[in-house]
């Protein structure tokens, strides 16, 4: 059962960013520009964002600037989400003070989300016992050692838990909230925000793409970008490994290793990602049956797109597009 909680039951346009000493700049920018710099015009929804910490006065940040945090720990009863951008140092216990809170906020129906290091604090504070969870991978080992009761996976960029979400290291951070806006507001809504940033709203892959040797921009690399390129163009039409394969002029088992080194997913992984964004896009924006929907996306039929949504999203298409549909 997922422990996502419905859009109605969750304050999802208040959004608390937790700041502390010894900040990174960029793991806190990351938060506010997803959801601190949203204006009615741009049709995006407005977000109550506040920026707290359990420290007083000025926070000196890795930059050498100092900031301040306009809120305490108190703010947090307010929110619907509640970020822990980073931690300072993994080794370094966070407050007791932030630990409460944060227990608190989740008791009280706030979802509680841990950017890159900020899995530690959610972890210390019980709050991933029995869960899945991620972080940066060269705190892995650290974070697998010191909680074993959470099921670490090293290879993903997120892990969304419904009441509880961690994020691999640094950009991850973005790809997560993005991902929180597409999980509450719909594909479009965080595609806006992405192309205003100038991001993708969706890396596929994981961690291992970065951990590994990346290709050279040149040869093979170049090669299977413009298969992928041709490949989003044609989603409706069957795409075989072996076909693939051959428009790359690589061999099977080539083709294989190089396609995951370069996405950090298998080819039908990766394939399917596609056709399920190309869906929800679908969904929202035209008023299509399923039946087409489905074809379109290069799903098979309304039951195969039924089977695949309710195991990516734990929802139906038709659900999907009351949710999310331009006509809302």
């Amino acid at each position: 059962m997922s422990r996502h909680r419905p859009l109605h039951e969750r304050k999802t346009s208040s959004v608390a960013v937790i700041a502390f000493d010894a900040i990174s700049l960029f793991h806190l920018s990351v938060p506010c520009l997803v959801f601190g710099e949203n204006t009615q015009d741009s049709g995006l929804p407005p977000f109550a964002l506040k920026v707290c910490a359990a420290e007083t006065g000025p926070l000196r940040s890795t930059a050498g600037i100092e900031v301040r945090a306009p809120f305490g720990l108190d703010a947090l009863g307010d929110a619907g989400t509640v970020i822990v951008p980073s931690w300072r140092d993994p080794a370094q216990p966070a407050p007791q003070a932030l630990l409460e809170a944060l227990r608190y906020a989740h008791a009280t129906g706030a979802r509680i989300v841990g950017l890159c290091l900020g899995a530690f604090v959610l972890a210390e504070a019980g709050l991933l016992e029995g869960r899945r969870a991620t972080t940066h991978w060269q705190c892995a080992d650290r974070f697998a050692a010191r909680y074993p009761a959470v099921t670490l996976d090293r290879d993903v960029l997120y892990v969304d838990e419904g009441d509880v979400v961690t994020s691999a290291g640094t950009a991850a951070g973005l790809d997560c909230c993005l991902h929180l806006l597409r999980s509450d507001w719909g594909a479009e809504v965080a595609n806006r925000v992405a192309r205003r940033m100038v991001l993708a709203p969706h890396r596929q892959g994981g961690q291992a793409q970065f951990i590994e040797h990346t290709l050279a921009a040149s040869g093979a690399g170049h090669r299977l970008s413009k298969v992928l390129d041709g490949v989003l163009r044609q989603l409706d039409q069957p795409h075989s490994l072996d076909e693939l394969a051959a428009r790359a002029t690589m061999g099977r088992r080539t083709f294989t290793r190089h396609f995951r080194q370069l996405t950090g997913v298998t080819v039908g992984q990766w394939l399917l990602s596609q056709r399920l964004a190309l869906a929800q896009r679908l969904l929202e924006t035209t008023d299509r049956s399923v039946d087409d929907v489905a074809a379109r996306a290069g799903l098979g039929s309304a039951a195969s797109l039924r089977q695949h949504f309710a195991a990516a999203f734990n929802t139906t298409p038709s659900a999907y597009r009351r949710q999310f549909g331009a006509g809302d």
